[in-house]
């Protein structure tokens, strides 16, 4: 079925063929180094493959749902008061909603892992004799809530308990609350993980200042992805959530104009981060190839956590 009346702008249209491309290309680097990832080998290279594998499926969800023309699955390209079995469309654009669920989940499920993995690393080092849960299963454990979520919300469009509009309000406020929590988290780790990096440098007579560096660096970049997309995603939330009390819909609030700015900030912002991940992860293999690494003693009572180690030796940025 293809709408004739979609109202895709000439802008909306070249907009959706620039960031398609943009996360196709991400996409492709992305397959292309988790299969080298893979051919590694090693505890280490297992944790790299699986945030190489994440970032891939995030930028393909995402570059699916750009390349789709919009004209083909829903009836209007900017959100409307569409109900489940009701309306022409309906499957569409619970299918086209599902698509950008599912990325984003994949998208926070990377951040996710990262901060689960900090989590462990920083326990064993300020109480050592704690018992830990494995890091997946925390990090399972996490990913699965989330899709629980996005689950429970597809059921209740499909039960007519509300419209396509709110999906969208639902998605809003989840993603709002998990940036908020990233902000806080890699904020609170990445100033333990200085303190660690910086004892481990002393203890080994070795500098650390390019991995505090590093680690800075990222905190920043980091922090500025999660704020702004909760700044989004908040004044996204309010805005529907008035406009639907005062009108019924949120038609008015939707303009091409306001939903143009919200997709470009929102996925320009995602395109960026992946690159960045990209960046981060290739540089650790690098660094991680140098002789200086050698240099490096053994840190008692460490070596039972190769695969820590590897996160956080030069390191913890490989985690982001």
């Amino acid at each position: 079925m293809t709408f004739a009346n979609t109202n895709e702008t000439r802008f909306e249209f070249e907009t959706d063929i620039v960031l398609g491309g943009a996360f196709l290309a991400t996409t492709i680097i992305a397959a292309q180094r988790m299969l080298w990832s893979q051919s590694q080998g090693g505890a280490e290279t297992t944790v790299v493959t699986a945030f190489y594998s994440l970032i891939l499926l995030t930028s393909a969800l995402r570059a699916v749902w750009f390349f789709i023309p919009k004209a083909s699955i829903e009836s209007s390209y900017t959100p409307s008061a569409t109900m489940a079995f009701q309306e022409p469309g309906w499957a569409g654009v619970f299918v086209s909603e599902v698509l950008v669920m599912s990325g984003s989940v994949c998208l926070f499920s990377i951040f996710i892992l990262i901060l689960v993995y900090w989590a462990d690393i920083l326990k064993k080092y300020f109480f050592p004799g704690a018992r830990r849960t494995k890091p997946m299963t925390i990090f399972l454990a996490l990913v699965l809530s989330l899709v629980f979520i996005e689950v429970l919300n597809s059921a209740l469009f499909l039960c007519q308990v509300y419209s396509a509009e709110g999906m969208l309000l639902v998605n809003a406020l989840l993603l709002a609350i998990v940036s908020i929590v990233c902000v806080a988290e890699i904020t609170i780790f990445s100033n333990k993980f200085r303190t660690v990096l910086l004892t481990l440098g002393a203890i080994n007579q070795v500098s650390t200042e390019s991995q505090v560096k590093r680690i800075t660096w990222i905190t920043v970049t980091g922090n500025l992805f999660f704020a702004t997309r909760a700044a989004l995603e908040i004044v996204f939330s309010f805005s529907l959530i008035i406009y639907w009390y005062h009108y019924g819909n949120v038609d008015k609030v939707l303009s091409h104009t306001s939903w143009d700015v919200y997709i470009w900030v929102k996925h320009l912002s995602e395109v960026a981060i992946l690159w960045l991940m990209l960046y981060i992860l290739q540089s650790r293999f690098a660094a991680a190839s140098a002789p200086s690494r050698t240099e490096y003693q053994q840190v008692p009572d460490w070596e039972d956590d190769k695969e820590a180690e590897g996160v956080v030796a030069d390191s913890k940025p490989t985690v982001v």
